[in-house]
């Protein structure tokens, strides 16, 4: 039987890697990563099909700019073994790599950018976990309800 969708959250600086990057990529690796609780998303419960909302965090206004899907389930970051690398965590070691990450493919660039001030201000969305407190992990689980409702806000006609 096969295991349902999960929905999600993945947030990157704009100046970093954005939605635009990726539409022209159509697929990265998600990594460097370093938080533990996002690090068990992507090794234990992100599948291949899961669907992402790409936010783009630190950046005026931050907001979800649209929607990926994962299709790499969790592997080691190798980026945490490579002492050359901003990711390099000298615990890391190739029996212990301590990091993961998940592979995206590029699905949708949303018409309308969706800013954070304006998820908060949908009251369909006010216990939705980006716009709690101190909500500030980059890989958020998403619940369907508030997926639906971002999805139909970003496919909105300018």
């Amino acid at each position: 039987m096969k295991e349902p969708l999960h929905y999600w959250l993945m947030k990157s600086e704009p100046d970093v890697y954005s939605i635009d990057d990726l539409k022209k990529d159509k697929r990265t690796y998600w990594h460097g990563v370093r938080n533990y609780q996002a690090r068990n998303f992507m090794r234990d419960t992100m599948q291949i099909g899961d669907l992402v909302l790409f936010y783009h965090s630190n950046a005026e206004p931050a907001g979800v700019a649209g929607l990926a899907k994962v299709v790499k389930k969790g592997t080691p970051d190798l980026s945490a073994l490579d002492p050359k690398s901003e990711y390099f965590d000298p615990k890391a070691t190739k029996e212990n790599p301590i990091w993961y990450r998940v592979d995206i493919e590029f699905l949708e660039k949303f018409s309308h950018f969706i800013p954070l001030p304006e998820i908060k201000a949908n009251k369909a969305l006010s216990d939705m976990r980006v716009v709690q407190r101190f909500a500030r992990l980059s890989i958020q689980p998403v619940e369907e309800k508030h997926f639906e409702k971002i999805l139909e806000m970003g496919r909105q006609k300018n």
